[in-house]
């Protein structure tokens, strides 16, 4: 309890409560979980995560399907997950888990970072790795956690939308060649339907990526993507200028001057979310 009150001179005078001045002191604690099927590997890792102050070690879990029971439970903000387990593996888990916390993949094999990525992870730690690697992971995941905190709706926002809640991926990994690239999400400029597959165009670059147009339509943020055509997923700050060059159709120029075919109901979409 803080109490203010005016003395005579019209200064001010505080009044705080034992109670009050503690939390003043008081450092945020982030609730983290480890789940991993080596118990050196795990008594290792929270014995590192027990130095970092901002951290609560709140459980640890030998398996994925006990890590699904446990995180249901105990809501933490934070996961570190292995991936190769017995029962259900790390990924597995995931898609169990109808409103997963915030994960770090912490494992032995390098070739599955790509589909890590994919399922939208803060970072991906391979074993054996120093301390300095993790403070920077967990740094990354408290300023993501943060950064949902900041971006909440209203409790009956959340309530309503419940069942309608998509994660926006903030990256996508492809592959070309021997590089695998890590594109950001506001990297790409715009992202052509080709079958079953997308080619994806960023900065000055593009590669071809084994997903359908929908899948991105329906995982980037629809604030700052449009659909313009079948074949078409667009980043409006990359937008130039919309020309018409017959009744009812259009074209649209990119900021790099690449010119794309706008449809009927993509030129809708654009004088909506444009406004003009």
């Amino acid at each position: 309890m803080i109490l203010i009150s005016p003395k005579v001179s019209k200064e001010w005078s505080f009044y705080l409560s034992i109670e009050s001045i503690e939390n003043l002191f008081v450092m945020k604690k982030y609730r983290v979980l480890v789940v991993d099927d080596e118990d050196l590997a795990r008594e290792l890792l929270i014995e590192y995560l027990k130095e970092d102050q901002r951290i609560e070690v709140i459980g640890e879990c030998s398996n994925g399907l006990e890590g699904v029971k446990t995180v249901q439970d105990l809501r933490p903000d934070l996961v570190f997950l292995d991936i190769q387990m017995p029962k259900v593996n790390g990924f597995e888990m995931l898609e169990l888990l109808t409103d997963p916390p915030e994960i770090i993949f912490s494992t032995a094999f390098d070739q599955f970072a790509i589909r890590a990525f994919e399922m939208n992870a803060v970072d991906y730690l391979l074993k054996p790795y120093p301390i300095e690697r993790l403070s920077q992971a967990v740094d990354k995941a408290i300023e993501r956690i943060e950064k949902k905190h900041t971006n909440e709706l209203p409790v009956e926002k959340l309530v309503s939308d419940h069942d309608e809640q998509v994660v926006h991926v903030e990256r996508i990994v492809v592959k070309s060649g021997s590089k695998i690239h890590i594109i950001p999400a506001s990297d790409i400029r715009y992202i052509e339907s080709q079958d079953d597959y997308v080619m994806i165009y960023w900065k000055n670059e593009h590669a071809l990526k084994q997903k359908t147009m929908k899948y991105f339509e329906n995982h980037l943020d629809p604030q700052q993507f449009i659909r313009i055509h079948r074949s078409y997923l667009v980043n409006i700050s990359q937008i130039s200028e919309i020309q018409q060059y017959e009744k009812e159709s259009w074209i649209l120029r990119l900021n790099g001057g690449e010119k794309l075919k706008v449809s009927k109901s993509g030129y809708r979409n654009l004088r909506e979310r444009l406004s003009f």
